[in-house]
């Protein structure tokens, strides 16, 4: 069993943000944790690509930021230790995945450490190949009725590891994937650092697979 010890503002939460691109989940984390008072902290950043568009985030709150390309490690398993030396450097307690798109083999030291928001209600239109926009263009050619966003623990398989929340987004007649793309990350970016604040209140509890979050006092 996985659980937390209680975190405060004045003690948060040390998170790295992982990021491939433009660095919208970055933005909207930095910017909830500033104007909500969340106990959450973010000490580094990084992209695995030199040319993340993101990194402009990281920089404009000084927050330190690294590169760390496959191009770099091509191995796996060397691309993922350079990730998380680095996060081990600057005493990282969780990991959060923030549109990044390379896989990463998560250590042992790291278990449940680590989450990802996907945008789909996991386990469908999830997987190995689904990112982005194309999640929501197989959404609608399915004729769903609902689609939405998953926050799950991450590990060795692409959007496998243990759900912790869910948010239900309705799928409209009219729907273009760019229309359902914009309100499910409307979802994302609540969801996602509500997920967060509650990890560092202690208030989620791993076992296995099946992960529950205690409501706020």
């Amino acid at each position: 069993m996985t659980t937390w010890s209680k975190h405060t503002v004045d003690n948060p939460l040390r998170i790295a943000v992982l990021i491939s691109g433009g660095g919208t989940t970055l933005r909207n984390l930095l910017e909830r944790i500033r104007e909500d008072q969340l106990p959450l902290e973010v000490v580094l950043v990084i992209s695995s690509s030199s040319k993340a568009k993101g990194m402009s985030f990281a920089h404009e709150a000084n927050t330190p930021c690294e590169v760390i390309t496959v191009g770099q490690h091509p191995d796996k398993a060397e691309f993922s230790q350079a990730i998380f030396q680095a996060c081990r450097e600057h005493a990282v307690e969780m990991v959060v995945m923030g549109g990044f798109l390379k896989q990463i083999a998560v250590p042992s030291d790291f278990e449940n450490r680590v989450i990802n928001i996907h945008p789909s209600l996991i386990p469908a239109f999830c997987g190995e190949g689904f990112y982005g926009i194309r999640v929501h263009t197989a959404v609608l050619e399915h004729g769903a009725k609902v689609s939405g966003c998953t926050v799950h623990f991450v590990d060795d398989h692409y959007d496998h590891g243990p759900i912790i929340a869910q948010s239900v987004v309705e799928v409209l007649p009219e729907d273009q994937p760019e229309d359902l793309a914009a309100r499910v990350f409307d979802a994302e970016c609540h969801i996602y650092p509500a997920t967060l604040a509650a990890i560092a209140d202690g208030r989620v509890t791993v076992s296995g697979r099946q992960v529950t979050v205690q409501p706020s006092n």
